[in-house]
């Protein structure tokens, strides 16, 4: 089995390489620095580049024979990540990848995972938030790029994708609160949130988030479960 991570060396993709691998998983990841991801093993390839740099042709070359494609991808937490460009760096790989992933047309539909947030709903559920969160989300929308990208980014597995792609099955993973933890540790998955994202977040460790999407990956009844389906994941001590 082979899977393709983009955002691999971020905080949670560099992780999820490492369970990748762990669990015996080919990994090809994208980088522009080679050197953050070297030595990890024969295991994994490295492709050196800016993913939106690379062209039609590239990017279907990169997805080929590959049974997954994970993107960790996100924006900076600086004022050029968060303002600067491309703005719509999630939605834009997600969109390029599904149509590399379609052009190769595989015979058994390849497994695409998306990083993305409690702070983004799940319109196939009724998930209700208050009119405050509402109002908060707005702002967002409006002041803060990052966020409306994670939306969009969902909104393409869910829409343009869908539930009857004969080429690609799909999870849209949100971890609420982020944090940093050297073990995996016990974990929770629920379809929709149980806290608000926004006035009562729950946590979760990076480690966590990478175990759970690599068991996505390897685990064929797990994916079974969550297909389609957009999971929130809580570290039971923060949930």
């Amino acid at each position: 089995m082979r899977a393709l991570v983009v955002g691999a060396t971020g905080a949670t993709g560099s992780l999820l390489v490492k369970q990748l691998l762990f669990q015996g998983i080919q990994v090809r990841a994208v980088v522009r620095n080679k050197n953050k991801l070297e030595g990890l093993g024969a295991n994994l390839e490295l492709i050196e580049g800016s993913l939106l740099d690379f062209s039609d042709e590239q990017m279907t070359e990169l997805v080929k024979d590959c049974d997954a494609v994970i993107s960790c991808l996100g924006h900076n937490i600086s004022f050029k990540g968060i303002y600067g460009k491309p703005r719509q760096l999630v939605t834009d790989a997600v969109r390029r990848l599904s149509q590399a992933v379609e052009r190769n047309k595989p015979v058994k539909p390849v497994k695409f995972v998306l990083m993305n947030t409690t702070g983004n709903r799940n319109r196939d559920l009724d998930e209700k938030v208050s009119f405050g969160h509402k109002v908060v989300v707005g702002l967002l929308r409006v002041l803060v790029p990052p966020h409306p990208d994670n939306e969009q980014a969902a909104e393409y597995l869910r829409v343009e994708v869908g539930q009857s792609n004969p080429f690609i099955e799909w999870v849209a993973v949100r971890p609420d609160g982020l944090v940093n933890e050297t073990t995996v540790s016990e974990y929770v998955i629920k379809p929709s949130p149980t806290r608000d994202a926004i006035f009562d977040a729950g946590k979760v460790s990076r480690i966590n988030v990478a175990h759970f999407m690599s068991d996505l990956i390897s685990d064929s009844e797990l994916w079974h479960t969550w297909k389609g389906q957009m999971p929130v994941i809580y570290s039971a001590q923060y949930a």
